[in-house]
């Protein structure tokens, strides 16, 4: 490994992460919308709730649904790309949102608005895991470049996507639903109009073959840890909104804010920090910095809260860019069968934290879901620490991810 060498060069500079084909931005914007409609609902979630007369809890349940089913949908990207090529899955998971985001917007019960975004994870499902596939495949620079490009997709849709709920759910907490489904249908068009169909694998994709290549004690590891930093995440992304009980201006200012900082430290600070202190130590220090943020958000004041939800992006901004490398880089899987098994298992945590985080305060008080977010923090950073001889056997991981040897990124195809 050559030292003092930019973490982002051969295969990952801005040069090269900016000098893409059409295919590739089409399906990166297109990514953005899909981001964006995760965090669409956080600054509109009281308002939802005030509009369908509906708990906190029950409101929730909008999470619940879109990631249960996401995270079961992993198991049946593979089968479909395979089979169908990745431009027609991308094409369906589109259509599904544009679909399943318009009815959202027509909901008259809770009940209504769960089963639609239900139908809306389903797409999200198909496109995203599709996506990253696409993009690391198509893009000039290599894989680390690709993974950056992906990253800056995640992390701009996340920030957008707070800010676009709160300016048209201030509105009207329908309006952000029906404003997705539109932007969607433009990334239809664009996929439609700028990506070729990509080369279909020499084998078809069982449904049986994410589960098999969690086998591998590396990936295996991986998707455990992030299983539980994924539900401290999404106890930031889905509870904290009730907890700041803001404006859905004010909310989505806070979120954009949050996303922001999530998008430069997954793209800018993470390839650098690794280089100098390797992925393992970065992924464990920064779950264990976000389980003490989380303790801030759930004790502090007010403010304190505001900066401590705007504080945890940076936390998962780099979590996201190093977890998405090791699933990808630590086994010996084909990439969309490592990420599909990887994403079947993190999803359920995305599921399961925005229901349970409104039941502990209802069980105990404000500040145990946080606590518990916390310990699950610590929990992802243990397993990084106990299982860190698995993470590093394939993907020689001690090496950053972005680091390269003899002038070849060592993520390359």
């Amino acid at each position: 490994m050559r030292q003092g060498k930019d973490p982002l060069d051969d295969g990952a500079g801005t040069g090269s992460l900016l000098r893409q084909p059409k295919a590739v931005w089409a399906t990166a914007g297109a990514s953005v919308v899909a981001f964006m409609g995760i965090g669409l609902v956080d600054p509109i979630l009281p308002s939802i709730a005030k509009g369908l007369d509906a708990t906190p809890s029950q409101v929730s349940l909008l999470f619940t649904s879109y990631f249960l089913i996401t995270a079961v949908a992993m198991l049946v990207t593979g089968f479909v790309s395979s089979r169908i090529g990745g431009k027609k899955t991308l094409l369906v998971g589109l259509a599904l949102v544009v679909v399943f985001a318009a009815l959202a917007g027509t909901s008259d019960s809770v009940a209504e608005l769960v089963g639609f975004r239900a139908g809306w994870g389903l797409g999200n499902a198909l496109f995203v895991s599709t996506a990253l596939a696409v993009i690391v495949g198509a893009a000039a620079g290599g894989s680390a470049a690709a993974i950056l490009l992906y990253e800056s997709a995640l992390g701009l849709g996340m920030a957008c996507g707070p800010l676009l709920g709160a300016i048209l759910g201030d509105m009207k907490w329908r309006y952000p639903f029906f404003g997705t489904a539109a932007l969607m249908a433009i990334g239809f068009l664009a996929i439609t109009v700028f990506l070729k169909e990509q080369p279909r694998p020499a084998r078809k994709t069982s449904l049986l073959d994410p589960l098999k290549a969690l086998g591998h004690g590396g990936l295996a590891s991986a998707a455990a840890s992030a299983f539980f930093y994924n539900y401290a995440f999404f106890t930031v992304l889905a509870f904290t909104p009730f907890v700041l009980n803001m404006s859905p201006y004010k909310s989505g200012g806070v979120f954009f804010a949050w996303g922001v900082l999530l998008a430069v430290f997954s793209v800018l600070v993470a390839p650098r920090l690794q280089e100098r202190f390797g992925s393992l130590k970065v992924l464990g220090g920064s779950l264990v910095l976000l389980a003490a943020d989380l303790l801030v958000l759930g004790y502090g004041s007010h403010t304190t809260a505001v900066a401590a939800t705007i504080a945890s992006g940076a936390f998962i901004g780099l979590n996201n860019t190093v977890y998405t490398e090791l699933a990808l880089g630590v086994s010996d899987a084909p990439r969309p069968v490592a990420s599909a098994g990887y994403n079947f298992v993190r999803w359920f945590a995305a599921a399961a934290a925005p229901y349970f985080a409104p039941k502990i305060e209802e069980w105990s008080d404000l500040h145990i879901p946080f606590v518990v977010a916390a310990a699950a923090a610590v929990v992802g950073a243990l397993i990084v620490w106990a299982r860190r001889t698995s993470l590093t056997h394939e993907a020689t991981e001690l090496r950053p991810a972005h680091a390269t040897e003899d002038g070849v990124s060592v993520f390359a195809n």
